[in-house]
């Protein structure tokens, strides 16, 4: 009997011992294809999301901004309108 949990021992740590390389080269080859995906990714001039937010939020503010200059131009041509009278058109002869 000896014998035989001896042999059962020795292919259980044989299993755990595989396990451990099989996770080792599982991290190995996903560590690889993250490295490959990203030195893809700069190479073809992708942006980060980190990039991508900042200038996102950027053209918010700037469209932001032009509403409320678009708003106060109105308000200014509006009021010069008001004060002036419109020229005439003048007949040539």
């Amino acid at each position: 009997m000896q014998t035989r949990n001896k042999i059962l021992d020795d292919l259980s740590r044989l299993m755990t011992n595989a396990m451990g390389v099989a996770q080792g080269a599982k991290e190995e080859a996903e560590n690889a294809m993250k490295s490959l995906l990203e030195r893809w990714l700069a190479d073809h001039d992708f942006v980060t999301r980190e990039e991508f937010e900042a200038v996102e939020a950027m053209a918010r503010k700037a469209r932001e901004e032009n509403e409320v200059l678009k708003t106060r131009l109105d308000a200014l041509e509006k009021a010069v309108l008001k004060k002036k009278p419109a020229p005439r058109s003048k007949t040539p002869g």
